[in-house]
């Protein structure tokens, strides 16, 4: 019992850090360098906010992240025809996360899109220098005709 317990601690101080420097690594504001949805089948990629879009994602201490993406090009919309397609061309959310090995996962409490809200939006990530690299799992997209594709974003830190 006593050796399992050893074990256990010691798998738990090793597993631990690695969460913590993850973190700490992801805190802070991060700017919106490209985002394209990929095709899963096919492969091919469409750059879904234009080939400039904009955008931030921040990490706090208290664990909430905020996201808020834009097309490049956008006006100020003089009709509501072009106030509707001002909010296809954004999309943002907040909520609480939390880190699960590559993934961070945000319990969604306010949102662009009201579908998302109570829900858990998962995404994967990697962190190279200076840039975050953020993944969707596959989801089905209108753009690509209903196949399913997953988003593929880039991301400079800011601060």
């Amino acid at each position: 019992m006593l050796r399992t317990l050893r074990i256990g601690l010691s798998l738990f101080l090793f597993v631990t850090p690695s969460q913590a420097d993850d973190k700490d690594r992801l805190l802070g504001t991060w700017k919106l360098v490209s985002a394209v949805h990929e095709d899963v089948a096919t492969k091919q990629r469409k750059q879904v906010y234009g080939e400039h879009p904009n955008g931030y994602i921040a990490f706090t201490p208290d664990e909430r992240a905020f996201v808020i993406l834009t097309a490049d090009g956008r006006k100020v919309p003089q009709t509501e025809q072009e106030r509707a397609a001002a909010l296809i061309s954004m999309s943002a959310y907040t909520g609480k996360y939390r880190l699960e090995g590559d993934k961070f996962i945000t319990k969604v409490d306010v949102a662009s899109n009201e579908a998302w809200r109570g829900t858990d939006q998962i995404r994967f990530y990697r962190i190279d220098d200076n840039t975050l690299y953020i993944e969707t799992a596959p989801f089905s997209a209108p753009t690509f005709g209903g196949s399913m594709v997953r988003g593929i974003l880039a991301w400079e830190r800011a601060n």
